[in-house]
């Protein structure tokens, strides 16, 4: 098993990334869909998330909806981390249970994390950090007319994140998606050869 670390801020096109990955034979861990499933009814953050950010960040049919969420989440600091402080164990958690599942996997394991940050490294034994990248103004572009978010709200949420320079700094790989569909499937072609070739060396 060679586990590691995929990570790109919002809008940049990393579920592509992942999404081709796993179709090359990689198995995905989704801090994303770890996410979404911790925040559902019953899950371990729901209720903390109701009762610090109140009934508004619910649907009518009970569950969270994120676009709320976000409104008040990423609204300033306090804010922002208040809602890391509910989620993030709750998702490290399971992150670290399917990570020890995976554990007879003879291939690589992506985890795809958007708040990757250097203790993950260490953390979860990555043998590589990924970044993808692209232009900020690109991905908020990406995020109004393919997401359909609102822009101020795209805007508040890309910068709740880590910087494009800190990303950066720790990467040691960077999957460059500031142009089409064929140069992505590119960058992914060279990306897989440089992991058969860690792999190889591991």
């Amino acid at each position: 098993m060679f586990v590691i670390g995929l990570t790109g801020g919002i809008g940049t096109g990393k579920s592509a990334v992942a999404s081709q990955l796993v179709e090359r034979g990689a198995v995905l861990i989704d801090a994303d869909a770890i996410a979404a499933a911790v925040r559902a009814p019953g899950g371990l953050a729901y209720g903390p998330l109701v009762e610090r950010f109140g009934d508004g960040i619910l649907a009518p049919d009970g569950t969270i909806d994120p676009p709320a969420l976000a409104r008040v989440a990423f609204r300033d600091e306090a804010s922002t981390a208040d809602l890391n402080r509910i989620t993030h164990p709750a998702i490290g958690e399971e992150m670290r249970r399917q990570l020890a599942a995976a554990a007879g996997v003879d291939g690589v394991v992506v985890m795809d994390i958007p708040l990757l940050r250097p203790a993950h490294r260490e953390g979860l034994q990555l043998g590589g950090v990924v970044v993808v990248d692209c232009p900020p103004e690109l991905a908020l572009e990406r995020l109004v007319t393919l997401r359909h978010m609102d822009r101020e709200d795209a805007a508040a949420r890309m910068a709740a994140q880590l910087t494009r320079e800190a990303r950066l700094e720790g990467a040691d790989f960077v999957v460059d998606n500031s142009s089409d569909r064929e140069h992505l499937a590119a960058e992914v072609a060279r990306l897989w050869r440089w992991l058969e070739e860690r792999r190889a060396g591991a």
